[in-house]
């Protein structure tokens, strides 16, 4: 597996994703990936070379800038990356947007065939990627944040796939069902599977603290990449 650091840019801010594929003659289908509220970090690396271990090209993406960190644990210092963009999604999606199109010029990449996903914070990332209308076969949200801003729709084009806690205290059930009822609105193509006994950040092995609704859970994590794998080889 080939891994690499890419600086891209959106505007004058500078940003470094992280890419990964199995070296090959010919452009593959690329999934991007979009970091938890710490930022692109080693969970995010890992998951893109998952991604490129499925037979994808896998980017982790940037949203906050070259060099730019949170730490594990850490809420405020977190939740201060986070909320610019929870709060002017017009940012937010400018901001991702800048990553679907430094991978579309990637030589490894089929530009005709890009999926997004995302975990946490990245999981409203790659819904307002839909809800901004952009060109991708599909975008996953991994215990993502699904209420909208305030930011009008574009026609959503791509198919969306949520993968969900029960449990989860950031996404109570009824910001569930006003999301579907969103989706539906909008004739999107849209799942939610949901996890029974299952909280925030479910895939994240170092998530463990149930104060917080932040708990990994093993059996919930292994469902979830396989239902990844069956909806990305569903869209390529």
């Amino acid at each position: 597996m080939i891994t690499k650091n890419i600086d891209y840019q959106d505007g004058n801010t500078l940003l470094e994703g992280f890419l990964a594929y199995e070296d090959t003659a010919s452009a593959k289908p690329a999934v991007i990936v979009s970091h938890d509220w710490s930022g692109r970090r080693e969970f995010a690396c890992k998951a893109a070379e998952r991604i490129a271990a499925m037979g994808y090209v896998g980017f982790a993406l940037d949203m906050y800038g070259k060099g730019i960190y949170g730490r594990d644990g850490d809420i405020e210092g977190n939740g201060a990356l986070m909320s610019p963009f929870a709060t002017d999604r017009a940012l937010l999606r400018q901001r991702i947007n800048a990553a679907l199109e430094a991978v579309r010029n990637l030589p490894q990449v089929d530009a005709s065939r890009i999926a997004a996903m995302g975990f946490c914070f990245g999981g409203m990332c790659v819904l307002e990627l839909a809800r901004s209308g952009a060109d991708v076969k599909g975008v996953v949200s991994i215990h993502g944040i699904f209420a909208p801003g305030n930011v009008a729709n574009e026609a959503i084009t791509t198919k969306v796939l949520c993968l969900h806690g029960h449990d989860d205290p950031m996404v109570p059930p009824e910001q569930v069902l006003a999301f579907e009822q969103e989706m539906t609105d909008a004739k999107v193509d849209w799942q939610v599977h949901v996890y029974g006994g299952t909280m925030h950040a479910f895939t994240n092995p170092v998530a463990n603290n149930p104060d917080f609704g932040t708990v990994y859970r093993e059996t919930a994590a292994n469902r979830a990449y396989q239902s990844i794998a069956n909806f990305l080889d569903e869209i390529f």
